[in-house]
């Protein structure tokens, strides 16, 4: 060796030496620079993971979701080993060899650049994904990779392998408001991470690259080819086949979005979960993974659901087809068409392609056509001419339909394909437990997507006639009894507040003369029900009416209070029968019935007035649970008193004669349709306002108490044969009929004081004993009549011993 050379080589090794001395010296002071300001990775051991919140039926039942990011973190156990290996393979293959950073994936991935100018597996390991999804930012510096370096080497020290592998699967992002790999399995797929197949956990390993470009919806091709290199890579490291491989390969991949897996669908209950609680917290509700458990029972809320809309329907339906939802005289639209247009409800869009006299043909998406005629689908056609006012049955289907009408169509019973339309009308339905006032059942309209506001809860309308058991409720109070006799004549109020007289009339437009207060309540009379008000005065019936939950400020002074002229909420009127339903007690409406964080501990839990009897004494001093029949007792032995008993606001004498005559309103009143039901439990009251323009039918057994109303948000007319019993009682009926099926038949006792006698109908007074006609009335012992009726259908002087105001 010549001295030049050991010369040269002598410089080198010095070179070298203090070429590595500097970098040492560079990354140590680098190191001592930014090591302080690392953030700690002890925030990773209990990481809250930005999540939706999620309301769930009183049976967990998904009702819905909100939040920005849709995801759900899963323990390790619950991630599918193919899934995992599909990660590494995509990823980092050496994660669990590599203590945070992997020389061997550096090299490889500048190999690939160098070859194809592309990147495919990447030089960053999961842990240094980590680092950088959690505490950096995602700048192309070397100061921000060193960090990321630092960070991972931390973690890595620090935290499991698992632990890391866990928290990477539920923090990465993979488009489309998609966090974790949970998350991105219903977005994508519309199923859970279990049901993930071979070719499908290999498209999710591949999103985290690329996750708004290269997803399967955005860029279907550029998805596949992704995921088959991950396939390929799953082979060349022994996680699966080649078999396997070929077999996910050939699948095919399909771009489609899926909405979170709601699995109730009920979006009025859903929305008044989410702004009870976001009027509380804010919207941090939307990122704390908040479980909201309401009161509703799942079940019960699907029969109403039901109930709504084949009663809409049917009320629609009464009254003729009003023709076609649009028109589309471009062949070319029709299939788009159907594509974008949603099913509502069960009604399912339908273009009209040709048209005959006798019968049409319809195209339904997917290519689907169907022949209508008049001997099926088409059967007694009307057309809708006013409220009312239909046409005879339509023979020219010529003209009634075009060609390139959408129309609407439905199954019935029978799966049969019927012509429908979708609904003008509304209606809402209110079920609510009268112990108390869970909300069992709502709905707030037809249809949710169409129209979010909710009549349940924000529609005020007048009650009409629902309104009258309150008035009636304060008569008794007063001392009259179901017998009182009151006169059902004409009568006329000059009011200088009026712009004329006001002349009440009854619906029927006849007049019946003395009239006992049952009957004239269960037959529903307007001017016996002016004639109480007017007897028992407006402050004292207001009074009365605001303990079943009523605002006095929204409560008319004046006489029209009887008729129900008010505006009030269903859901009001709802808690309203409620305190008839539970035998007096005043309860209020409530939805949520507890608040869970992310892992499942309460933070708050509703405690509601609740019924309980035994918490009282009756009228003879005696415990009240001794007085209750053994259905109706309201709490199982050794159970806790509730925190907040609910108070009594009715007597317990009063309540029950009103539930009495309540129930006659079902079995001879204006609601016996619904005698269908065969329940002898069931007691309600309809009510009609002028017009008419609102339905209703307000009924309860002692297990729920339900309002339903309908009508038009813009206070059309419903039509002149339209009523409460026609219009909203079949939708109570429905509902009720199918809640309590199958369940015993339950009574409230009867209370001590309250004595049953033979009356005349005609006088109210006691019967001879030989009278055939006598009916048995109750009475609170202090006001039981003790004169006989003189002559059977006279009074004997006693209608004229009334008070003026009744007679």
């Amino acid at each position: 060796m010549t001295r030049t050379t050991r010369l040269l080589l002598s410089l080198g090794f010095y070179l070298g030496c203090f070429g590595l001395g500097c970098t040492l010296l560079v990354t140590a002071t680098l190191y001592l620079y930014l090591s302080p300001k690392l953030p700690s990775v002890e925030t990773l051991k209990s990481v809250k993971f930005q999540t939706p919140m999620r309301i769930y039926s009183q049976d967990l039942k998904l009702i819905g979701e909100f939040g920005e990011k849709r995801r759900t973190p899963m323990e390790r156990h619950q991630i599918p080993p193919q899934l995992v290996q599909a990660l590494l393979a995509a990823e980092d293959d050496r994660f669990y060899q590599h203590i945070g950073i992997d020389i061997n994936g550096l090299i490889r991935a500048g190999l690939q650049l160098i070859s194809t100018g592309d990147i495919q597996s990447g030089g960053s390991t999961l842990t240094m994904q980590l680092a950088r999804n959690f505490f950096l930012t995602r700048d192309q510096t070397f100061i921000r990779k060193l960090n990321e370096i630092l960070l991972a080497l931390r973690i890595e020290d620090e935290i499991s392998k698992d632990d890391i592998l866990t928290l990477y699967a539920n923090k990465v992002f993979l488009g489309n408001r998609a966090y974790g790999v949970a998350a991105a399995a219903e977005a994508y797929y519309g199923i859970s991470l279990s049901q993930l197949s071979l070719s499908q956990a290999a498209m999710i390993a591949g999103l985290p690259k690329a996750p708004s470009t290269f997803n399967p919806v955005v860029n279907p091709e550029r998805a596949k080819q992704r995921r088959d290199w991950i396939l390929g890579r799953m082979v060349k490291l022994d996680y699966i086949t080649q078999t396997d491989a070929e077999a996910a390969i050939a699948t095919e991949v399909h771009g489609q979005l899926y909405k979170p897996r709601i699995e109730v669908d009920v979006p009025y209950l859903a929305e008044m979960a989410r702004r009870e609680v976001v009027a509380t917290y804010g919207t941090q509700a939307y990122i704390e993974g908040f479980r909201v458990i309401t009161t509703v029972d799942s079940k019960l809320q699907l029969y109403a659901e039901g109930a709504l809309t084949s009663g809409l329907l049917a009320y629609d339906w009464r009254h003729g087809f009003r023709g076609a939802e649009a028109h589309l005289a471009d062949p070319a639209q029709w299939l788009p068409t159907l594509d974008t247009t949603p099913a509502l409800r069960g009604l399912t869009p339908a273009i009209v392609t040709i048209v005959n006299k006798d019968w049409i043909s319809v195209l339904l998406a997917a290519d689907i056509e169907l022949v209508l005629d008049a001997e099926g689908p088409l059967k007694k056609l009307r057309r809708y001419i006013s409220e009312n006012r239909y046409s005879d049955s339509t023979t020219d289907f010529t003209t009634l339909f075009k060609t390139g009408d959408l129309i609407r169509l439905r199954r019935d019973t029978q799966g049969n394909w019927k012509l429908a339309q979708i609904p003008e009308a509304q209606a809402a339905l209110v079920s609510l437990d009268p112990d108390n006032g869970a909300i069992r059942a709502l709905v707030g309209g037809f249809d949710f997507s169409t129209s979010n506001f909710n009549r349940a809860t924000q529609a005020k309308r007048q009650p009409g006639s629902n309104f009258k058991p309150f008035i009636y409720s304060a008569a008794l109070e007063q001392g009259m009894t179901a017998a009182s006799l009151i006169n059902d004549a004409p009568v006329v109020f000059d009011d200088a507040k009026l712009e004329r007289a006001w002349r009440p009339e009854n619906n029927s437009g006849k007049f019946y003369g003395p009239t006992r207060l049952r009957k004239a309540l269960y037959l529903s009379r307007n001017l016996v029900s002016i004639r109480v008000l007017r007897a028992v005065g407006v402050d004292p019936a207001i009074n009365t009416a605001s303990k079943f939950g009523f605002d006095r400020a929204d409560l008319p002074r004046n006489l029209s209070l009887a008729l129900g002229t008010h505006a009030v909420t269903p859901i009001e009127v709802a808690t309203g029968y409620a305190t008839f339903a539970n035998g007096g007690y005043q309860v209020k409406p409530y939805l949520i019935d507890r608040l869970e964080d992310a892992s499942g501990e309460v933070i708050t839990r509703s405690e509601p007035n609740t019924v309980c009897r035994s918490c009282e004494q009756n009228n003879s001093g005696q415990n009240v649970d001794s007085t209750l029949d053994t259905e109706i007792q309201d709490r199982p032995a050794n159970t806790a008193i509730p925190t907040n008993p609910a108070p009594r606001v009715l007597e317990p004498r009063v309540a029950y004669i009103m539930d009495n005559i309540l129930k006659d309103v079902i079995r001879r009143g204006t609601a016996t349709r619904a005698l269908e039901l065969k329940r002898g439990d069931i007691a309600g009251k309809t009510g009609t306002t002028n017009g008419p323009r609102d339905a209703w039918f307000s009924g309860y057994n002692p297990s729920l108490a339900t309002t339903v109303w309908l009508g038009f948000d813009n206070n059309k007319l419903l039509g002149k044969r339209e009523f409460g019993g026609s219009a909203a009682l079949p939708i109570w009926m429905e509902f009720m009929g199918k809640a309590l099926a199958g369940t015993p038949e339950r009574y409230h006792p009867q209370p001590e004081g309250i004595v049953s006698m033979r009356i005349d109908p005609e006088t109210g007074l006691l019967a001879r004993p030989e009278q055939e006609d006598a009916e048995v009335e109750l009475f609170r012992e202090e006001f039981a009549p003790t004169r006989f009726a003189d002559t059977h259908g006279q009074s004997g002087g006693s209608a004229a011993a009334l008070p003026e105001d009744l007679f």
